[in-house]
């Protein structure tokens, strides 16, 4: 939230869909955010932030309204609003701040839970893949979509300012690992984050009107014969402690058929 605030300044709205930032709000000014902000249920962020853009625009100022949601306020609960806002290019930014559970409600699965991984309600590890938020984004063909991760925050305030130039609607996937969740040292967050990247498992890349480019981090990703092992990703968390050699290799593949969609997207544009 406060690399937020240090992408887009001062002229900005915030609607917060149900979840963790929900509830660590309190009494301005004590732990209250620094700009204005709606709380709203689960499914109504898009809507509610694109009223919000279209009355700023009647008054004829310039605010930067965004969406703040969770992977379920965005996977699954709200997909059906988010779809909608993209397919009608609403100006908006909308972020979604990814830990890969319901971390706010007891660690339950959610869409963007990778395959594998222990949540309350998957003890013997989820047997789906990963639902790819920011594909899916692309193909709705709006101007913008990023991922980002809080292991490279420097990054991840760039594309916020790009975002807040474009026109329409914008998109951004944060990777954010839980300690609680992700079953890690809380002091190990960065590096875990990191980790993501390094092993391919979180790719980071722009697509600005229709151009995808990847971020020099995650270059080494596009030839297999270079990439880290996913396991030094997999190994600093409890979540996949339960993984068999079978199991390592089906995240392997998913991981593969990721990397081969971005590379056919650069061999076609």
């Amino acid at each position: 939230m406060r690399m937020l605030g240090m992408g887009l300044g001062k002229d900005m709205v915030l609607v917060v869909v149900a979840g963790c930032s929900s509830v660590i709000q309190g009494n301005a000014p004590y732990n209250a955010y620094n700009f204005p902000t709606v709380n709203v249920a689960f499914a109504a962020g898009p809507a509610t932030a694109a009223g919000l853009a279209r009355a700023y625009k009647q008054r004829g100022k310039n605010v930067t309204v965004v969406v703040w949601a969770g992977d379920g306020g965005s996977a699954d609960i709200g997909f059906g609003s988010l779809s909608g806002a993209a397919e009608r290019n609403d100006n908006i930014l909308y972020l979604t701040v990814d830990n890969e559970a319901y971390m706010n409600s007891g660690g339950q699965r959610s869409g963007s839970t990778p395959f594998g991984a222990i949540t309350t309600t998957t003890p013997e590890g989820k047997k789906e893949n990963k639902k790819n938020l920011p594909l899916l984004m692309i193909a709705h063909n709006v101007p913008y979509v990023a991922t980002a991760s809080v292991g490279y925050p420097h990054d991840y305030i760039e594309k916020l300012k790009k975002a807040k130039q474009v026109e329409g609607f914008k998109y951004i996937h944060v990777l954010t690992p839980d300690p609680y969740g992700w079953l890690f040292d809380p002091s190990k967050t960065a590096e875990v984050a990191k980790l993501a990247v390094q092993t391919c498992y979180w790719p980071l890349f722009e697509y600005y009107n229709g151009k995808l480019s990847i971020n020099s981090e995650s270059l080494h990703c596009l030839d297999r014969r270079t990439r880290r092992p996913i396991r030094d990703f997999l190994g600093v968390q409890g979540r996949f402690k339960r993984l068999t050699e079978d199991q390592i290799k089906i995240l392997e593949q998913y991981i593969d058929n990721v990397w081969e969609k971005l590379k056919s997207m650069l061999d076609n544009q």
